[in-house]
């Protein structure tokens, strides 16, 4: 994984990325977005229920990007308004190498300023094929909705302020991940039987679940996750776009992973 040279955050990308910002988080912001939606975040502040808040988010983003006119515009329109981050959010759920997913890779990349590091295909450097391939997969989800990126800036913004409220003592929480080849991972460094510094893609799913990460490989990892690097979580919005799982999507980087041990019950 490369990190780029800049990014649209309150911190450099080698720091975000780091290892040493996982075990010592500080607070991330995308510039300009909490002011430029102000009032938003105003009112969020005054509700009490987390369902209303979910549905006044979702009613903002409606009114912001017009979301909620797709019917009354020509086919080609129609298709981009409706094609909202929820479809993103869907696609990301069905298959992390979707045209939707690349989308969600590139607001990591350029918000962040880390590149994936797997697209299809493992992507070595920003002049590799497997990069340009990435990148056409990015125009032709870009052009699918009406400012994705835009959107995705104040759900990752809204996501913070849910989990600033959820966990108001702890910085960092545990998440699980389940994969099938863990050797395909870039190892940075082996500090104990169980433990290792490994390089993540710039965007990857977790679970909240340890039971429910062996469903998705035979090899889990137990991560300590910090809060700012938490991009979405299934109990975020109503609905629960991925109810039931647990499932928490997380910028990736530099990050301390424990082998589970398989327990037979």
């Amino acid at each position: 994984m490369h990190n780029g040279s800049f990014n649209n955050c309150n911190l450099p990308p080698w720091v975000i990325a780091s290892r040493h910002f996982n075990d010592n988080p500080q607070q991330l912001e995308i510039q300009g977005v909490k002011e430029g939606n102000r009032f938003l975040f105003d009112r969020l502040v005054t509700l009490d229920s987390q369902e209303e808040r979910a549905l006044t988010f979702n009613d903002y983003m409606s009114v912001k990007f017009q979301l909620h006119h797709w019917q009354g515009q020509t086919d080609t329109a129609r298709k981009s308004i409706k094609n909202s981050y929820l479809r993103y959010l869907r696609g990301w759920m069905m298959d992390s190498n979707s045209v939707e997913g690349a989308v969600l890779k590139r607001w990591v990349e350029s918000r962040m300023g880390i590149t994936p590091s797997f697209h299809r295909a493992p992507i070595k450097g920003v002049q590799s094929e497997a990069y340009f391939d990435y990148s056409v997969e990015v125009m032709k989800g870009s052009a699918r909705t009406n400012a994705i990126q835009s959107q995705l800036d104040i759900l990752y913004e809204y996501c913070q302020f849910e989990l600033a409220r959820s966990f108001p003592t702890s910085p960092i929480i545990p998440l699980y991940r389940g994969t099938y080849d863990a050797s395909e991972h870039d190892v940075i460094e082996q500090i104990g039987r169980r433990t290792q510094i490994v390089r993540l893609n710039n965007l990857v799913s977790f679970t909240s679940a340890e039971e429910r990460a062996w469903e998705f490989g035979s090899t889990v990892w137990e991560v300590q996750v910090p809060l700012v690097k938490i991009f979405f979580y299934s109990d975020l919005l109503p609905g629960s776009i991925m109810k039931g799982e647990g499932e928490y999507l997380v910028i990736g980087g530099e990050y301390r992973v424990r082998k589970v041990m398989c327990t037979v019950g």
